[in-house]
């Protein structure tokens, strides 16, 4: 455990597992349940399922400049607190979007429903807090794979969500899932904080404290690059299989539930590799297999017909490669500054989500070309990714100074 913590109890330790487990969920539950829902809230807003995509990357935007402010604060008046306001600002974000009749005001409400998701970004900050060592790893491992699971289940309860209560279904069930892990949060999670070193840290000093080291950002980069292709993904995917391939909501749904198997596998894999080889290999065997998912989509568009074969296989190399490249990368910047871990989180989890969303806005602007968009998307972002990690690599060999601590 970092100096000056305690540690946790073995009952904190269980609590906290099934909180942050619970805190996944939330933080993916708002984009991938909505999927199919794209049609339904196209015709009741009388606005493009394009128009519609597009807002769950205003979405991820909304979470990535909420975090800004949540982690550094959390690194200095405590986690408890920031979670249970934000949890209360999504809530109160869900009930406006199923209020709003206007499609600009529920652009609105889910920006405000995005702004109090943010403080899930203390996830990351909890597990620095709680946990040391290779059970950081591991845990945040489970993480990703939990992702994975809520992800591939999430789209078949929306579609269970659209046929019984329609597209405000999804968020009648967030709203009570919020309440829940409010609740949770109040009984298991004690108002963590770092231990008081004398003067107040400003925030822009601590956000200059971390990006000023050089190998800060680019495990950050490279955690953000695996997340964007696997979102970008989870955006235009009903744009190609159900504007494309015209199939149904619930056969969508079946498509994403195997889709979510990859997680599986992939943290199946990270988990023996991490007992194995060290984190700099593992970033890039996963960025390896997000490469050759790019070459994968490249070769099957050009010659093979559009297909739910011919996006899904490749997509499964890919998630199993950001499954294992993502714990690696975030567990090795997060490392790096232990006592602001608040601060840690917030910056790479905001380059993240940007990342995220822009990308993916970009790649949903070209509809008819999305087979091979995406196949350029993973090419250039992992080759990007796999430089990054050599930059790296090259500065651990090379004699240097450790970064300044102010």
């Amino acid at each position: 455990m970092d100096e000056g913590r305690p540690a946790a109890t073995v009952r904190q330790r269980r609590g906290a597992v099934s909180l942050l487990l619970s805190m996944v969920l939330l933080g993916v539950f708002p984009l991938d349940v909505l999927l199919p829902s794209f049609p339904a809230l196209a015709d009741h807003f009388r606005n493009t399922r394009a128009d519609i995509a597009l807002s769950v990357s205003l979405f991820a935007v909304g979470i990535a400049a909420s975090q800004l402010l949540i982690g550094p604060l959390s690194d200095v008046i405590g986690r408890k607190g920031l979670l249970l306001a934000g949890i209360t600002v999504s809530m109160l974000g869900a009930v406006g979007c199923l209020l709003t009749t206007d499609y600009a005001y529920f652009l609105l409400f889910r920006v405000i429903q995005a702004l109090g998701c943010g403080c899930f970004v203390l996830s990351q900050a909890l597990v620095q807090d709680l946990f040391e060592g290779e059970e950081r790893i591991r845990l945040r491992i489970l993480m990703v794979t939990a992702s994975g699971i809520f992800i591939s289940v999430s789209p078949l309860a929306g579609t269970f969500l659209q046929a019984t209560l329609g597209w405000q279904g999804s968020f009648w069930v967030f709203i009570a899932l919020a309440g829940v892990v409010l609740l949770k949060a109040c009984l298991f999670l004690e108002n963590t904080r770092p231990v008081a070193t004398g003067a107040r840290p400003n925030i822009l000093q601590s956000y200059g404290r971390v990006l000023r080291d050089a190998d800060f950002l680019p495990y950050w980069l490279i955690s953000a690059f695996a997340f964007a292709c696997h979102f970008s993904f989870i955006v235009i995917s009903p744009l190609i299989f159900m504007d494309q391939l015209q199939l149904s909501a619930y056969d969508f749904s079946l498509i994403l539930l195997i889709y979510g198997g990859a997680y599986i596998v992939g943290g199946m894999v990270a988990t023996l590799l991490g007992k194995h080889i060290s984190p700099g290999h593992q970033i890039i065997s996963g960025l390896s297999l997000i490469l050759l998912s790019g070459l994968m989509l490249l070769y099957l568009a050009s010659h093979f017909a559009l297909s739910p074969i011919t996006v899904l296989v490749p997509m499964l190399i890919c998630t199993a490669g950001t499954t294992i490249t993502r714990p690696a990368s975030s567990s090795q910047a997060m490392s790096l500054f232990p006592e602001n871990a608040g601060t840690s989180a917030s910056a790479g989890s905001t380059v993240t989500f940007i990342c995220g969303g822009l990308i993916s806005a970009l790649i949903s602007l070209s509809p008819a070309n999305l087979q091979s968009t995406l196949g350029y998307s993973f090419i250039l972002l992992s080759s990007v990714a796999l430089a990054l990690n050599s930059r790296i690599n090259r500065r651990a060999k090379s004699p240097r100074a450790s970064p300044s601590v102010e």
